[in-house]
């Protein structure tokens, strides 16, 4: 079964789509079958239902409200490495 992870941004379309596109690399180098996929601050609480993981940046963390997904704050979602790194932490 895949990991389903969620990338939040404010509008869903810019932000969330690039760190989605850094984590899909991350998560291949890694060897981690996951499904990632980006969304808004306003409709991560009904996606987070399903998800293992939310990766935001320090903006959204708190609009992401409650959740039993465990959230990383990514600080620059163009590092491969950072984000390679907080998801072998939080996966492996």
């Amino acid at each position: 079964m895949a990991v389903q992870i969620l990338t939040v941004c404010g509008a869903g379309i810019g932000t969330s789509e690039i760190l989605r596109v850094t984590a899909v690399r991350a998560l291949q180098r890694l060897g981690i079958e996951a499904t990632v996929t980006a969304t808004d601050a306003a409709h991560v609480a009904a996606l987070a239902e399903d998800a293992q993981v939310v990766l935001a940046t320090s903006e959204k963390v708190a609009e992401i409200g409650r959740t039993y997904a465990q959230v990383i704050v990514i600080d620059n979602i163009v590092d491969q490495a950072e984000v390679e790194a907080k998801l072998a932490d939080a996966l492996e």
